[in-house]
């Protein structure tokens, strides 16, 4: 995806905020910048770079991922953690809830034969459960169409990042105030794992929105701008 996804939603906070939105390298306005090799570590590396001083950093499902290996990365500049519905690893095995590994396997491939069919498939699965899915798909996709087609090289990469990140040993060297956001009816990051994540990182704090799946920012917008506001609102000057 790419910030489009935040264009309604980044006004619910930016009364209160000043809010910077951030595409991830390989997509958006930032479709020919990508690293090699692509991992999370580089994707931190070039973020990092043009981050504000003393932010809160916000990350969605992959945004997630190198989110958190920023708040690991730069404890100075980053003073605190958002996490929605992300997790330390999305692909599940080994007693680990998440993404079955064949349905990623079934993407990559599609996403080499039909990006734009590809992308509404993902979209829908990413919608499946919220009370308003069909609304909700709409939306993201109006976004996220808004901006330039990501690059193919990032796209496939991305995915692959889905399957092969893991951050579990590292999510405890994370010392600030941290927030996760998670839908209780998301297929893509299940409520089973969020146990697991809070025994691995015991100081963050965890919020389910009952009736959301994998994009509640979307589902439920002044909700989770609430949530996110009164996070902020609670940390030290």
């Amino acid at each position: 995806m790419n910030s489009g996804v935040f264009s309604e939603f980044v006004p619910l906070l930016s009364n209160d905020f000043r809010v910077t939105t951030i595409d991830l390298p390989g997509f958006g306005e930032n479709h020919q910048q990508v690293p090699a090799p692509y991992t999370v570590a580089a994707l931190a590396d070039m973020i990092g770079q043009v981050l504000p001083q003393r932010c809160i950093i916000a990350g969605w499902s992959l945004g997630g991922l190198v989110a958190q290996q920023l708040a690991v990365d730069k404890p100075d500049q980053i003073t605190g953690l958002i996490t929605l519905a992300s997790t330390p690893r999305f692909i599940a095995g080994g007693g680990w809830p998440g993404i079955a590994a064949d349905l990623l396997s079934q993407f990559e491939e599609e996403l080499c034969r039909d990006y734009h069919k590809t992308l509404e498939r993902f979209l829908a699965i990413q919608a499946m459960g919220s009370e308003t899915a069909r609304q909700d798909i709409k939306t993201i996709k109006r976004q996220v169409t808004a901006y330039p087609n990501p690059s193919q090289v990032a796209l496939a990469a991305a995915l692959k990042l889905l399957s092969e990140e893991d951050l579990r040993t590292t999510i405890g060297r994370i010392s600030q105030p941290t927030l996760r956001v998670y839908g209780r009816l998301d297929s893509l990051v299940p409520t089973s794992a969020i146990d697991m994540v809070c025994a691995l990182q015991p100081a963050s704090d965890a919020v389910v929105l009952s009736k959301a799946a994998h994009a509640p920012f979307i589902s439920h917008p002044n909700q989770s701008a609430e949530i996110i506001r009164q996070f902020i609102l609670n940390q030290p000057a």
